[in-house]
């Protein structure tokens, strides 16, 4: 393996090494741990890495191509490190995981020998079993535009530019009515036409469910009240007291982005193509050719 310096090369030249393994989880909201096999507590990377978790790797299976690095990591489930209800909730889905050879004596000598995220997690028995990809594991995403009439852009990003966090485009509220962590209703959206959630996003702010998020399948007006459905329920308890934020959606149609995102410029779609069955429409009877209609 290459990464090793001269120090970590001489130590392990000895033939009497001092070694262990050390994981780093860091997931999408920002919390991170740390999991060590060795006996006692390490400390590098602003982080401390604790031994008490049971976790442990299986053989880490890497190559010289462009073939997906994996191994999988199992454990014990905790309430002092991952417990089962996060990761029911999502919250260490495609968390980030970063993985060392490391000299317990002087952690400065460790080696990096895999970074990548969490894939599939199975759970049984009060453990956890979860699936670790490789970077190269990006590399089996589709990439590029296509050609179409819907926009390619997602809704904020650099190509879209569309600032979602701007007056109008979102609203921060507690809700008054939930039915199964799925349809929110709300007394104080009248300041925001029906509809206008619709495809956005749904994020908890406060409460047991802070930092989950979800789609918005539909914003209508029911009675005295705006009922926001989601297409999944959010995976955490969550009561009428939480706050949460909604974000506007978008249809990724060019009237949209025109007429309610004022971002036309910016669009990523080709709104003018002609439909599949153009070629199949039976020839013209009208003597011009200007372009117009074929009738």
């Amino acid at each position: 393996m290459s990464g090793f310096t001269e120090e970590f090369q001489a130590h392990l030249d000895t033939g009497v090494t001092t070694l262990c393994r050390a994981w780093k989880i860091e997931r999408r909201d920002g919390v991170s741990f740390g999991f060590t096999d060795h006996d006692l507590p390490l400390e590098f990377e602003d982080l401390t890495f604790k031994p008490d978790t049971g976790l442990s790797a299986l053989a880490l299976q890497q190559t010289t191509g462009l073939a997906v690095d994996n191994t999988e990591a199992i454990g014990a489930l905790s309430d002092a490190a991952i417990r089962d209800a996060d990761i029911d909730a999502g919250r260490f889905d495609r968390a980030e995981v970063t993985s060392w050879l490391v000299n317990w004596a002087d952690t400065t000598q460790r080696v990096l020998q895999f970074r990548g995220n969490i894939g599939e997690i199975r759970r049984a028995g009060g453990a956890f079993q979860a699936e670790l990809r490789g970077l190269t594991d990006m590399l089996n995403r589709p990439v590029g535009r296509v050609f179409q009439r819907p926009c390619g852009a997602v809704l904020g990003d650099k190509a879209c530019g569309v600032d979602v966090g701007a007056v109008g485009f979102v609203a921060q509220r507690v809700p008054v009515e939930i039915d199964n962590a799925r349809v929110f209703r709300f007394s104080d959206l009248d300041n925001f036409p029906e509809d206008w959630f619709e495809r956005g996003r749904l994020e908890v702010l406060s409460g047991d469910a802070k930092g989950l998020s979800a789609a918005i399948k539909v914003d209508r007006q029911v009675d005295d009240l705006r009922e926001i459905t989601l297409w999944e329920p959010l995976r955490a308890d969550i009561v009428e007291s939480d706050e949460v934020r909604l974000t506007a959606g978008c249809d990724k149609r060019f009237e949209t982005c025109r007429l309610k995102f004022s971002n036309a410029i910016n669009f990523r779609g080709f709104p003018d193509i002609p439909e599949e069955e153009w070629m199949m429409v039976y020839p013209a009877k009208a003597q011009s050719r200007d372009g117009g209609s074929r009738r």
